[in-house]
């Protein structure tokens, strides 16, 4: 049974009003199972928002991205994966994204429902990084946000989640005092 008032916030924080919010976390999402997933609830930790996708040469980052969640989570950093199929690498389907990205990788970070990540389509959080830090090219583009929301720094598809650029990026913000 679907929550009403649920699909309704969900629907709100996702919405093109928020891309004028002050920082990071007056963004949300929908989470890939169902339901709101709104980044208000990572304040004060670093989050990794990456745009995945399932059939592409670069889907093995998966496996990078969930050994630097696990590394870095007690330390206060999230990673978020965003399927999206702007690239046409990526199911359309996201029970087979999910079943995927469990059956393959474990994956234990969360995932956001399918969304466009470019162009004039993008989801509001996409569009306001792209201002920020530089549009997404390609699949497994990478947007580290500051534990404040309002610093975002963007990482290329080739930088790797386990390159020494990024995890002194990662480190960096996570020494990084929460109030700027």
């Amino acid at each position: 049974m679907v929550d009403r008032r649920a699909l309704l916030a969900a629907l709100a924080m996702s919405g093109p009003a928020l891309a004028a919010g002050p920082d990071a976390f007056g963004f949300g999402f929908e989470a890939i199972e169902g339901g709101p997933l709104p980044l208000a609830q990572f304040r004060g930790r670093v989050m990794l928002v990456v745009n995945t996708a399932s059939f592409c040469g670069y889907t093995p980052q998966y496996a990078a991205l969930q050994r630097l969640h696990d590394r870095y989570e007690a330390r206060g950093l999230t990673v978020i994966g965003v399927p999206s199929t702007d690239f046409n690498q990526e199911s359309t389907d996201a029970r087979r994204v999910r079943e995927f990205c469990d059956a393959m990788f474990g994956i234990t970070f969360p995932i956001t429902a399918i969304n466009h990540v470019r162009g004039e389509r993008a989801h509001p959080f996409f569009a306001w990084a792209a201002r920020e830090a530089g549009p997404v090219r390609w699949n497994f583009h990478k947007y580290l946000v500051s534990r404040d929301g309002r610093r975002v720094q963007g990482f290329s598809t080739q930088t790797t989640p386990d390159s020494p650029p990024m995890i002194r990026a990662v480190e960096a913000a996570l020494a990084a005092s929460p109030a700027a």
